[in-house]
């Protein structure tokens, strides 16, 4: 059994002059532990398919047909309260963009320790000293000290670390990655890619990672999904599909 299965997933966004559909009869597996890159140009529905999974979708986006299974159980076209039970606990996600996915008025400590406790049995200071970890897992430095601050004291590099260990904080099974490195420099683009790898092989979690960056694609992932128009063109090994 996969961690992660879809089958004939269909995507639609009904407008005026008739319903698109961004993502046709998609399906796809992914394993524990492996690496899944999706890639393609822009609007050829990579992201749409993170968000489906999720019940993210911007409406009015929806599921038309097909379904999605974690560890067996199907996910999709759960309830909105049962499908809060399923992020963060079961799937993490790592936004674009570090300084959308955290709130600015906030300390690092208050978001990490929130989505701690919204997703595990551990409170007050046990919680804390969780996120310290987590913060260390991630490499940042002096994370006892550095857990106090804001948002805005971190460079953009560790600022995407510290949304990785928010992704991380529920020890989920599955993570989507969503082009978690485009806002970063590219020395640093290098550090966070090693980083979810690593993380992916020691936690056995399987991901899916959004990218339209073949070098990214050829550096990280296991298997390679390439997307256009909607349509799932090509799968397979990375050396493989790139070779």
């Amino acid at each position: 059994m996969s961690l992660l299965e879809v089958r004939n997933l269909r995507i639609e966004y009904p407008s005026r002059r008739g319903v698109m559909a961004a993502v046709k009869d998609l399906s796809f597996s992914i394993e524990k532990g492996e690496i899944l890159g999706v890639v393609g140009e822009s609007g050829a529905g990579k992201s749409t398919i993170g968000n489906a999974i999720i019940d993210l979708l911007s409406p009015p986006g929806r599921i038309a047909s097909g379904d999605v299974y974690l560890n067996g159980q199907k996910i999709s076209g759960l309830t909105p309260t049962e499908m809060r039970k399923v992020r963060g606990a079961h799937i993490g996600f790592i936004f674009q963009d570090p300084m959308t996915s955290l709130n600015p008025l906030f300390t690092v400590e208050r978001q990490l320790v929130e989505t701690i406790e919204a997703n595990t049995e551990l409170r007050g200071a046990a919680a804390s000293e969780r996120a310290i970890e987590l913060m260390a897992s991630v490499g940042i430095p002096q994370p006892e000290i550095r857990i106090k601050q804001y948002p805005h004291q971190f460079s953009g590099g560790m600022r995407q670390r510290v949304v990785i260990a928010i992704a991380l904080a529920g020890d989920p099974e599955f993570i989507i990655a969503d082009e978690p490195t485009t806002a970063l420099d590219v020395s640093i683009q290098d550090q966070i890619l090693e980083l979810i790898k690593a993380l992916c092989k020691e936690r056995q979690v399987g991901c899916m990672l959004v990218t339209h960056d073949m070098g990214v694609v050829s550096n990280v992932t296991d298997r390679v999904a390439v997307m256009y128009r909607g349509d799932l063109m090509e799968i397979g090994p990375t050396a493989e599909v790139l070779g």
